[in-house]
C-alpha cells in the first residue's frame, strides 16, 4: 500500500492511475462522503484513539484501513507537522459539458491560475458561495497537487470540478445555457458594484479568473461579454 502510494506523489503516476492523496481528518472527512472516494487510508499507530470515529466510518464503507509508521506518513504528507492520516483517494473530476448544467447559475472557471495554493482558495470560495462547479484550464496547476488538495480544506468533494478544460469550448457551452461570461480583470472601467446597481450580477454568469501574474490574455479576454474589476479600497497590490 505504502509503495503505490508513494508512487502519487508524481503528477504523472496520478494521472495514470485515477489516484490521488489527501491529508488530514478535516479533507479526508468529506473524502469519505457521500458519495465515498476514499480507497484506502494509512494512520500512524498513535493516532488510532485520535481518529478512532473517523477510521470506523471508513471501515464502515469497506475503505481498507492500514497502520503505518510516523516516518512513512511523513513521506506521504505535505505539511510540516503530519497529522498522521493520509488516504488514496479516487479523482473525482468530470466532463465540463457535465459541469455546465442549464440550471447551474454560477460557474467559476480558473484560466492558467498556476499557484496550488490560489487555485485551493478559488475552489473554497466557490463551495462556500454557493458555485455550480470549478472549471479549470488544461494550462493551470493541477488540481490533484497536495498543495492544492490542501488549501481546498475538502471543499473539492464538494461541487462538480472540470480539470483541462478549453477556455473558448468552455465559454460556448455556458452560452449554450444561457450563461454570460464575464473575466476577471483589475483594470476593468467596469466593477462587480456597476453590475450590481444595473442587476446584472442576478442572472447566470460563467466567471473567469486569469494568471496570477498576467491575467487574462488580450486574446482570451475577447472571448467574453465584458471584462469587471473588483474594487480595492486599501493599499494591497492584489488579492490573489
Amino acid at each position: 500500500m505504502l509503495r503505490a502510494a508513494r508512487r502519487l506523489l508524481r503528477r504523472k503516476e496520478r494521472q495514470i492511475a485515477r489516484r490521488f492523496l489527501a491529508e488530514g481528518p478535516l479533507a479526508i472527512s468529506e473524502a469519505l462522503g457521500p458519495p465515498n472516494t476514499v480507497i484506502e487510508l494509512m494512520v500512524v499507530e498513535d493516532s488510532l484513539d485520535r481518529h478512532r470515529d473517523l477510521l470506523e466510518v471508513a471501515s464502515g464503507l469497506g475503505v481498507r484501513v492500514a497502520v503505518a509508521t510516523a516516518r512513512a506518513i511523513a513521506e506521504l504528507a505535505d505539511t510540516v507537522t503530519p497529522q498522521g492520516l493520509v488516504a488514496v483517494c479516487q479523482m473525482i473530476d468530470v466532463p465540463a459539458g457535465q459541469a455546465l448544467q442549464p440550471t447551474s447559475r454560477l460557474i467559476m472557471l480558473c484560466d492558467q491560475v498556476r499557484d496550488p495554493g490560489n487555485l485551493g482558495t478559488v475552489i473554497r470560495c466557490a463551495d462556500a458561495f454557493g458555485a455550480d462547479a470549478v472549471l479549470i484550464s488544461r494550462d493551470s496547476v493541477d488540481l490533484y497537487n497536495a498543495k492544492t488538495v490542501r488549501a481546498t480544506t475538502g471543499s473539492l468533494f464538494h461541487l462538480p470540478i472540470a480539470v483541462g478544460v478549453d477556455l473558448a469550448g468552455a465559454v460556448a457551452l455556458a452560452r449554450d445555457i444561457g450563461l454570460q461570461v464575464f473575466g476577471a480583470d483589475a483594470a476593468a472601467a467596469c466593477s462587480v458594484n456597476d453590475l450590481a446597481q444595473s442587476n446584472e450580477l442576478v442572472k447566470p454568469t460563467l466567471w473567469v479568473m486569469g494568471n496570477e501574474a498576467w491575467g487574462l490574455p488580450a486574446e482570451h479576454a475577447m472571448l467574453f461579454d465584458r471584462l469587471v474589476a473588483l474594487p480595492r479600497y486599501g493599499k494591497a497590490e492584489s488579492i490573489n
